[in-house]
């Protein structure tokens, strides 16, 4: 496994689910096993898969390099201001968390929008 900085390794999953069959939980297990620390935000649960849950992005602590989205737009426009305010350096939106105006917003602060799927480009070498 090559080696990934530590200013890169932070990765909020916006979205996280503790139930193991959905994408956003495989997702913080695939992050955990490439290398990566996952940083589950949902304000429904304490823990997902052994990791610290965050209520809220704006209650991250550390920096967060990417945030991968698994949330539908009804449910993350709300929070565009919050995501935007966390400066990461990229926005996966998954399949179904596609966002226009979190998309404009996010490109208009310099943030690198990325329309895919976090499990593929992690099993592909894409992440």
């Amino acid at each position: 496994m090559e080696s990934i900085s530590a200013d890169k390794r932070n990765v909020a999953v916006l979205g996280a689910s503790p139930k193991p069959d959905r994408y956003s939980n495989q997702a913080v297990r695939l992050l955990a096993r490439s290398g990566y620390r996952p940083i589950p935000v949902n304000p429904a649960f304490k823990e997902i898969e052994g990791f610290d849950c965050v209520p809220r992005l704006g209650e991250v602590n550390d920096r967060i390099h990417t945030v991968t989205l698994y949330l539908g737009a009804p449910r993350s426009t709300p929070l565009i201001d919050e995501i935007i305010a966390a400066q990461p350096e990229r926005i996966i939106m998954n399949p179904g968390a596609e966002n226009d105006a979190l998309s404009e917003a996010a490109s208009s602060a310099g943030i690198e929008v990325v329309e895919g799927c976090t499990l593929v480009m992690l099993r592909t070498g894409l992440f």
